[in-house]
């Protein structure tokens, strides 16, 4: 058989560490991301972004003060469903490439897509990931408030020129949201990244990485696209996933999961009340 020219397989990762101060107390006792938007917990949905999109692979990187928690929720929830669940422990932050280090031997020759285990997404991105063969490809999202992102500038054809990490002047008003695919080589790419005045592996220097490459392909994002990383926009994303019903669009396959889960979880709160 001739695999000289056989795209990758593509494989998931979640990435759902920090401390999300900004929602103490709420984040005191659980991760942001286990926190309830409408009917289910937020990490539910970048789980569905994934899974919707063929990905059977998943690796979750966690901070080491929630990881019980993730295997409580997620450890079984989709053994009987064809999707592989794995866990990294992310003891200390160190930006958001990083994932794609601590992920390394989980990637190996394969093509990844990550997502920010507090994004939200009304679109569907599975033609995206699907359709992916190498390079990278990241989306874009107009906002008013540009300065608290990574912005990308394009030029009259649409294509991305510039990238920058929360600009202190305007360039656009195209923000960078949480959902990257890359190819086979992002872990060796994110390994050349200089670390930021902060110290972290920032990701905006591996998209500028892959676009000085002229290898980096920038979609819009056209539906809604929630971060809830306050209690303002936690809020806001659980009244437009029911306004929206977005929670109804999932595939059958994470809702007949959670079905069971949560029976599974009555049955047991009866056991120990007889």
């Amino acid at each position: 058989m001739d695999t000289i020219n056989k795209k990758p397989k593509m494989k998931g990762i979640i990435l759902s560490g920090g401390t999300a101060t900004r929602l103490f107390p709420l984040t005191a006792t659980t991760s942001k991301q286990l926190l309830p938007v409408y009917d289910r917990q937020m990490i539910f949905y970048p789980l569905n972004t994934l899974v919707k999109a063929g990905i059977k692979e998943i690796l979750m990187i966690v901070a080491p003060e929630h990881s019980g928690q993730y295997l409580n929720l997620l450890g079984s929830v989709f053994k009987t469903h064809g999707i592989h669940l794995y866990f990294e422990v992310q003891k200390i932050p160190r930006g958001l490439a990083d994932a794609f280090i601590l992920g390394e031997s989980f990637i190996g020759r394969s093509n990844v897509t990550m997502i920010l285990g507090d994004n939200i997404f009304e679109d569907d991105f599975s033609d995206d990931i699907k359709n992916f063969v190498s390079g990278g490809k990241i989306f874009a999202k107009k906002v008013t408030d540009w300065q608290r992102f990574g912005i990308v500038k394009f030029d009259e054809n649409k294509k991305a020129i510039e990238i920058v990490e929360k600009p202190k002047e305007w360039i656009s008003d195209f923000a960078i949201p949480g959902l990257y695919i890359y190819d086979k080589h992002v872990s060796s790419a994110a390994k050349e990244v200089v670390p930021s005045e902060r110290g972290e592996i920032e990701i905006t220097s591996l998209h500028n990485y892959y676009l000085e490459k002229n290898e980096l392909e920038v979609g819009v994002v056209e539906g809604a696209w929630l971060d809830a990383g306050t209690f303002d926009t936690l809020l806001e994303a659980g009244n437009i996933v029911k306004e929206k019903k977005l929670s109804e669009k999932f595939d059958p396959l994470i809702n007949q999961a959670i079905a069971e889960f949560n029976e599974e979880l009555k049955i047991l709160a009866k056991k120990k009340l007889s």
